[in-house]
């Protein structure tokens, strides 16, 4: 029997983190200088850390210290991180060189692996004590939604090799994972999270308002993916069906919001004032997130959004540096799994606004066909490089007060 040091698990979090925003700015220097690399190869490599290195060994890390902090566990558990490092680091180490091909592939799949026996143990393990809370309701429907989202992967594979990749089935299958990380996955553990401090914080409400926000929740999850289809002008249902799924989110959320602000004192007096300060921010984020799928659900929108790239990359970055890391960073921090310095919280929210602000910006430019000035891409990278040196600033101090 051992006991995992959570806080070691946090550490390797943030060291992806801090390689994939690295591999971002490496992206970003694409457009100013020659670079004896394959773009399409590194764009694998930045999103496969990102979302799987710091999202979900953070998630995974605030999920063990909510229900396992207090208990011994098994070998098991330490094999299961374990493999999932090592997946990492193979896919580290060979979609540079390779994209998607044989070693890559066996590394993606071994971490798919890694994700369930994760969940199993999760769902497996998790203490009396905590199964019929609502914070526990919520991380349970994202493990699931995790497990669900990785069908697109699996089929990925048996499209490639029968159809090929300008089938729309290729783009569905994508945008099939990422919606059910993006919107199920990191939403609900995120959710779950907040529901912990929630009930740590005696937050008043009747079980009722909860029972009507987890139902609207889930069900806008699950039709929300229907405006990922709008680009192949597929029947009149789909885009009832995506519409629907907007209109439940928006009021799922105003009965979450209507929650906190209810017990905004308690949430106020329960936090030191620089958690509060980060988790309003989260919340404001994660309002604008809202905003922009449900416009989405109008058709120009919708086309908008497939035609301009960047309005894509600007909206992803938002879920992702915005509201995704922002909140786990409050988290990690008022759990005391890190350190978070104020100056480098800041260095990276400075980093962050303004270029997302430079990214719509060019969306913009694009679309309305508006003046583009000659020194962008050398600002985007200079602003952008502000992200990684407060993510290993952080790093940095967490390893040395270690």
């Amino acid at each position: 029997m051992f006991r995992l040091n959570i806080k070691n698990h946090t550490y390797i979090a943030l060291a992806y983190f801090f390689m994939a925003a690295a591999l971002g700015i490496l992206l970003r220097l694409f457009y100013i200088t020659p670079i004896a690399a394959n773009y399409k190869y590194i764009i694998h490599t930045h999103s496969h850390i990102a979302l799987l290195g710091w999202v979900y060994l953070a998630l995974t890390a605030i999920i063990y210290r909510l229900f396992f902090h207090d208990a011994k566990l098994s070998k098991k558990y330490r094999y299961i991180f374990l493999a999932t490092n090592i997946s990492l680091l193979g896919m580290l180490f060979s979609f540079p060189f390779q994209g998607y091909a044989v070693v890559s592939i066996i590394f993606s799949t071994l971490f798919l692996f890694c994700s369930y026996f994760f969940t199993a143990y999760t769902l497996k393990n998790t203490p009396k004590k905590h199964r019929n809370t609502h914070y526990y309701k919520l991380i349970k429907a994202a493990l699931w939604y995790m497990v669900f989202s990785s069908i697109g992967p699996w089929v990925l594979g048996a499209i490639m090799s029968s159809l090929g990749k300008t089938s729309i089935w290729y783009k569905l299958s994508v945008y099939f994972y990422l919606h059910f990380q993006y919107n199920a996955w990191f939403l609900l553990g995120i959710l779950g999270i907040a529901f912990y401090l929630f009930y740590q914080l005696k937050f008043t409400f009747n079980p009722s308002e909860f029972k009507r926000f987890f139902y609207l929740l889930n069900s806008g999850v699950i039709l929300s993916f229907f405006l990922s289809t709008y680009w192949t002008n597929p029947p009149l249902i789909f885009y009832l069906a995506g519409g629907l799924g907007s209109l439940f989110l928006v009021l799922a959320f105003y009965k979450l919001f209507a929650l906190i602000l209810r017990n905004k004192m308690k949430l106020k007096q329960g936090l030191s004032p620089f958690i509060y300060r980060i988790l309003q921010l989260a919340s404001v984020l994660l309002i604008g997130k809202i905003v922009m799928q449900s416009l989405t659900a109008i058709p120009f929108f919708a086309d908008l959004a497939f035609k301009n790239l960047d309005f894509v990359i600007g909206y992803l970055h938002w879920v992702f540096l915005g509201f995704v890391s922002i909140a786990l960073f409050g988290f990690l921090n008022w759990l005391k799994l890190i350190k978070l310095p104020k100056k480098a919280f800041y260095l990276y929210l400075s980093g962050f606004l303004i270029s997302e602000m430079l990214i719509f910006y060019k969306g913009l430019v694009l679309w309305l066909g508006l003046p583009f000035f000659s020194d962008y891409f050398l600002i985007l990278v200079l602003i952008s490089a502000l992200i990684p040196v407060a993510t290993g600033w952080i790093l940095g101090l967490n390893l040395k007060s270690k």
